[in-house]
């Protein structure tokens, strides 16, 4: 079965690479978030993350970074926390025919909010 003239035909290289990111990205979010982590598994953690979204179709490379500071900041009298979208710093790179996305998590101070975004897309 040709999986992209089945399913994908009805969107344009540009849309699929778009949604590839994008939807790995909801997915590493909603999987990792709530995860115990400290210094110790930070890195770890940061590997897990970058290696089961390479799995993903579309994905040429994942860049992962829990930040270090906010997790210090969040930890506790056990010497652990859970991990927290504002810890977020991850780009995934999709590759669609000749169509590069990157989308992007990154806590964004003026929102308070850790953002989901297109950061790049190259036709």
């Amino acid at each position: 079965m040709d999986v992209n003239k089945e399913f994908f035909s009805n969107i344009t290289s540009r849309e699929r690479a778009i949604f590839e990111g994008a939807i790995s990205m909801g997915a590493l979010f909603h999987q990792f978030v709530g995860t115990p982590v400290n210094n110790q598994t930070k890195k770890s953690l940061e590997d897990a993350m970058r290696n089961s979204l390479n799995l993903q179709p579309a994905i040429e490379d994942v860049e992962v970074n829990i930040d270090f500071t906010r997790l210090e900041d969040a930890m506790s009298e056990f010497d652990y926390t859970s991990l927290t979208g504002d810890m977020l710093d991850v780009k995934i790179h999709t590759k669609v025919d000749d169509v590069k996305a990157v989308i992007r998590i990154k806590f964004i101070e003026e929102l308070n909010y850790p953002l989901m975004y297109v950061e790049d897309i190259k036709d």
